[in-house]
């Protein structure tokens, strides 16, 4: 099968060499032609713009948009006149379900189809391969069935389900069409909404175990600092990277997260290389803004999402309104942070 590929960043590239190895044809196009270059050595067909791709795809023509979310329209917006009905775009970004809607009504005007596909899997997605959410039209998803095989994981040693039999169903082997437009990438909005969740969880705990040793610190006693009761109930110098290890190996919170993490910490057990500012790219936003528009709590993943906004000094002015208002009540004055 024959698919054009535009953006080659970090899954982009790695995508089409999967789709490659799988026997299929990629026409690939990027705005800088190093990484052009090197999937054409890898075996795909180069374009020099995108009238140069469409120009050597052959109608009905799939072209997988791999580029940010904030510059999805503008690709669209080239490409469309450059195609003919029957064609399908695919946006495999983290787009907002709601512009996929948007998106496919506006296309399907021109005869033109639209699929959406949340794309899972990161920079280890070459070699495991990439979990896709899918939504759009039945027969566009079914025309490219092939690709998305190609994408997908398979079921690889993964048990079956209990109950489970005869041939695997698609979703079995790592890709499903979730329903209509914007399906796909609702699913996949919601799935990186867990994503948050799960992370601070593990960050959370973590960050408990290295203070178990809190009690062999020196204690300030004063009126501004709550004492510990007994300094012996926390004289723990647990090895945090060893209880990575620990909990990766039968425990019912192991997952390919704690995996990373425990690579993480045998690397940098003091994890000196990162700052703590942690970045959010929107789908932890617009899973909150679903569930309050469908009344849905979702205590854990709201919780994830404001610790991101935490981390990047957000709540700075908060927290000195705070101090100011302590003072204010109660003549308590501000104790310096560590290292000042």
């Amino acid at each position: 099968m024959q698919i054009g590929m535009v953006g080659l960043g970090r899954m982009g590239a790695n995508m089409v060499r999967r789709i490659l190895k799988a026997g299929h044809e990629c026409v690939v196009y990027n705005r800088s032609r190093g990484p052009v270059d090197e999937m054409v050595a890898a075996g795909a067909v180069g374009a020099d713009d995108l009238q140069d791709l469409v120009s050597k795809l052959d109608a009905p023509r799939a072209i997988w948009l791999m580029v940010p979310a904030a510059i999805v329209d503008r690709f669209i917006d080239d490409l469309t006149p450059l195609l003919q009905p029957g064609d399908v775009l695919i946006d495999g970004g983290n787009s907002w379900y709601k512009d996929d809607i948007a998106r496919s009504d506006r296309l399907a005007s021109r005869q033109l189809h639209y699929l959406d596909v949340g794309t899972s899997g990161g920079v280890w997605g070459l070699e495991r391969g990439y979990c896709l959410m899918i939504g759009g039209d039945t027969a566009s998803v079914e025309r490219l069935d092939p690709v998305f095989a190609a994408l997908a994981p398979g079921h690889g040693e993964i048990p079956r389900t209990a109950g489970r039999s005869g041939d695997y169903l698609s979703a079995e082997r790592g890709y499903l069409h979730c329903g209509p437009s914007g399906a796909g990438h609702f699913v996949k909005m919601v799935h990186n909404g867990i994503e948050y969740g799960i992370m601070a969880a593990y960050a959370e705990g973590f960050n408990l175990l290295k203070h178990a040793n809190i009690g062999k610190q020196s204690q300030e006693h004063d009126a501004e600092t709550a004492p510990l009761r007994d300094d012996r109930d926390f004289q723990y110098d647990i090895d945090i990277g060893a209880v990575a290890e620990l909990w990766r190996r039968g425990s019912v919170i192991s997952s390919w997260l704690l995996d990373l993490s425990a690579n993480a910490l045998s690397k940098d057990p003091g994890l000196e290389n990162f700052s703590g500012r942690v970045s959010d790219s929107g789908e932890g936003r617009w899973t909150n803004i679903a569930a309050i528009e469908a009344g849905v709590p979702v205590h854990v993943l709201s919780a994830a999402l404001y610790d991101r906004f935490n981390s990047r000094n957000a709540a700075d002015f908060g927290n000195q309104l705070l101090s100011a208002m302590r003072f204010e009540f109660g003549g308590h004055h501000e104790k310096p942070k560590p290292g000042q």
